[in-house]
């Protein structure tokens, strides 16, 4: 799914067809009536989509879902069976006015900034700017909060694993069986390459999105054969056709019996498994070319190592490579280490160039933490194959996502809380990111929409939006601005074109590598600064003062 503009220039629909106008709650609707009946609806507002706080006790978020929301309201249009199915839900005193504007709005009016998907984001910055009628933009406020939570919190956890896996190794989503159904197994594949995957068992992921395929077989493909006798055809022709090898079978067991009598490798295993053995010829004979086995039905080092080293070698003697195997379960630092000597003895003993390197996958309910513990303890895993604690972002269940109004008309509007994390930053902002001598981001600052941007070699106040001890001058080297124009509506802006989702994950690397290491590490991790300028911290609280009640004390 490279391109999502359509041979006429519109854009394709949400990818999850339940993705309507209806997907929303009841209030939307609610709220829009009021509005209409007020006669606000065509009032002008301006919302920012945010998050208050970095998810898995982090220091940083990935921002994805962007493109679902830009599909969503480039299609934004209620049918009549829809409007039908609201007019039942509301009160009957609802009049019928307000079912004739529903059948009218679309979002040509509405104008959508946000900052590219894929980057690296913070708290309390608008990863999305929405302004237009303030009915319409109501009623985008629960799809837009639905299609960015997750997408955000799954490529973060994606980005973590990939972060203390390191980048040498191969990572594999594995978690469609575990999702929160279907859509949860297909978003989790796409925002799971996102966020630095390489590839997924998700067939329907791999269609609809393009993403890579992996897999090979599981523990019943082995158990379902019980002897050697079940293979009929033992032939296998050399992978340059010269000619065609009769007795594969044969072929196999004679290097099992080398091995086994071995000088490096003898009185490490005695009789392996008959029909783990027949499953493995079985699957390498239909797939020669990407042997890759599952060594620990039985027993990893006594029969699962010494059958597949006989059916890789028994390939290598026809022209073939086999790929590696799989351990989903024990202890995987010792069994990887065990089966990388026992790869090397092969090579040494039998002359077998590469042999040594052959892949080891590991899966067996992996998280970031198990992957931490392997690396401490030293292990030979080349590959890691994740599912149930990747998909279900089983560490946290949501990141928090919230959607509110900062101004109406031009008049800002800020809401208040007794918990300061819970007060809005008020009025139509601009965002920058300031950059240092050695490349590294240092601050995300708003100002107000008129204030002149930074500029790089100026030095700019930044202070804490709510602290007013937090504060320091940044001399910037480089000044990013993070909002663009996704969706201009009736203005002459000009529209970002929508990335592919390569292009999303080239970014979101590139983001990762930007960071400096200690925001980053597992362990406290030092909080990136998130500022406003010193014209706009003033206007919060002049604003703050203006609309908190002063009490009265009897």
């Amino acid at each position: 799914m490279e391109v999502t503009e359509n041979s006429v220039g519109a854009i394709d629909g949400p990818t999850n067809p339940m993705v309507t106008p209806l997907l929303t709650d009841l209030y939307q609707f609610t709220m829009a009536y009021a509005y209409w009946k007020a006669g606000k609806h065509q009032e002008r507002a301006v919302f920012d989509l945010y998050f208050r706080k970095n998810p898995f006790g982090g220091e940083y978020t990935v921002f994805a879902g962007l493109e679902e929301c830009i599909r969503f309201i480039a299609n934004f249009r209620l049918t009549e069976d829809e409007i039908n199915f609201i007019r039942e839900s509301l009160p009957g005193s609802c009049e019928d006015g307000f079912f004739d504007y529903l059948r009218g709005i679309d979002c040509s009016d509405v104008e959508l900034y946000a900052i590219p998907e894929g980057s690296v984001v913070f708290p309390k910055i608008p990863l999305l700017r929405v302004e237009g009628p303030i009915a319409v933009v109501q009623l985008l406020e629960t799809p837009f909060v639905n299609l960015i939570n997750y997408a955000s919190l799954v490529s973060t956890n994606a980005a973590r694993h990939r972060n203390v896996a390191g980048k040498s190794k191969t990572l594999l989503e594995f978690g469609l069986r575990r999702a929160q159904g279907p859509d949860g197994g297909l978003s989790a594949s796409k925002y799971c390459y996102i966020g630095g995957f390489d590839a997924t068992s998700n067939v329907a992921a791999g269609k609809l999105f393009g993403i890579p395929l992996r897999g090979t077989h599981s523990h019943a493909f082995v158990s379902s054969y019980m002897s050697l006798d079940e293979i009929i055809d033992k032939s296998l022709s050399r992978k340059d056709g010269s000619s065609t090898c009769e007795d594969f079978v044969s072929l196999v067991q004679t290097w099992l019996n080398k091995i086994q009598w071995s000088s490096s490798l003898h009185g490490i295993f005695g009789e392996t498994n008959q029909s783990e053995l027949a499953a493995f010829i079985s699957y390498a004979l239909a797939f020669p070319d990407s042997f890759l086995a599952l060594v620990d039905t039985y027993d990893v080092m006594r029969s699962g190592i010494p059958n597949f080293c006989a059916v890789a070698l028994a390939l290598q003697d026809l022209g073939y490579k086999a790929v590696g195997i799989r351990l989903d379960s024990g202890d995987l630092a010792y069994l990887s280490c065990e089966a990388r000597k026992f790869f090397c003895s092969i090579e040494k003993e039998f002359a077998v160039p590469e042999f040594g390197k052959m892949a080891i996958t590991a899966s067996n309910d992996l998280n970031e933490e198990t992957i931490d513990a392997l690396n401490k303890q030293g292990h030979e895993v080349d590959a890691f194959g994740i599912g149930t604690y990747l998909v279900t972002c089983y560490a946290q269940a949501a990141l928090g996502v919230v959607f509110k109004l900062v101004d109406i008309n031009n008049q800002p509007r800020i809401k208040l809380s007794e918990d300061v994390s819970k007060v809005s930053i008020p009025c139509k902002k601009r965002s920058y990111r300031l950059y240092g001598k050695e490349g590294y981001p240092l601050v995300d600052i708003m100002t107000g929409e008129n204030e002149p941007s930074p500029k790089v070699g100026e030095r700019i106040l930044c202070r804490h939006p709510f602290q007013e001890s937090k504060r320091a001058y940044v001399v910037p080297q480089q000044v990013e601005e993070l909002l663009r124009c996704y969706w201009p509506g009736n203005s002459d802006k000009r529209r970002e074109t929508l990335p592919t989702l390569r292009d999303i994950r080239e970014r979101c690397i590139q983001q990762l590598e930007q960071m400096r290491p200690d925001h980053m590490r597992r362990l406290n991790p030092t909080p990136y600064k998130v500022s406003v300028s010193a014209k706009l911290y003033d206007f919060i609280h002049f604003l703050w003062l203006n609309e908190a009640p002063v009490g009265e004390l009897q």
